[in-house]
């Protein structure tokens, strides 16, 4: 069986959690959008102060930072900082060959940890929250990147 297929169950847990988190940070772009139009503000460009169907009354308020939009522009770049990471680590691990059972374990337990953060980061949870969060992914992160280093130096 070939490594990189879809038949293969290793590398089909895989692609699922990298979908999953490639979706998610997708989302997180139209997530910005729909707040900004919510909110009619948080826009960035001077050009959005353009009078269109969308933005039918202008405001230079409309620049003016939103909290709203922020805090998911700030989920966004926590995604664009963390996600690359586990696309590359991940599909370097599942090479290794690990048992399935652990790879499931770490490949969702990493795409549950980025999600449960997302919760935590858009409904305003403490910081502990989100970094206890983080801490988890990044500790997978870790653990799979130093299996790679031992499969690939052994």
């Amino acid at each position: 069986m070939n490594e990189i297929s879809l038949q293969n169950p290793l590398f089909a847990t895989y692609a699922i959690a990298a979908a999953l988190m490639i979706l998610k940070a997708v989302s997180m772009s139209w997530l910005t959008v729909v707040r900004m139009m919510q909110v009619k503000g948080g826009f960035r460009s001077p050009e959005d102060l353009k009078k269109t169907p969308l933005n039918p009354a202008p405001n230079p308020s409309q620049l003016e930072p939103n909290e709203q939009v922020e805090r998911i522009r700030r989920i966004q770049m926590n995604d664009l900082e963390n996600l690359p990471f586990f696309l590359v680590a991940g599909f370097l691990y599942v090479l290794t060959g690990p048992p399935l059972i652990l790879a499931q374990w770490l490949l969702y337990g990493y795409a549950a940890s980025r999600f449960l953060h997302f919760a935590a980061y858009f409904t305003g949870q403490i910081h502990d929250v989100r970094a206890t969060l983080w801490t988890v992914g990044s500790a997978i992160l870790i653990f799979m990147t130093v299996q790679v280093l031992i499969a690939a130096i052994g």
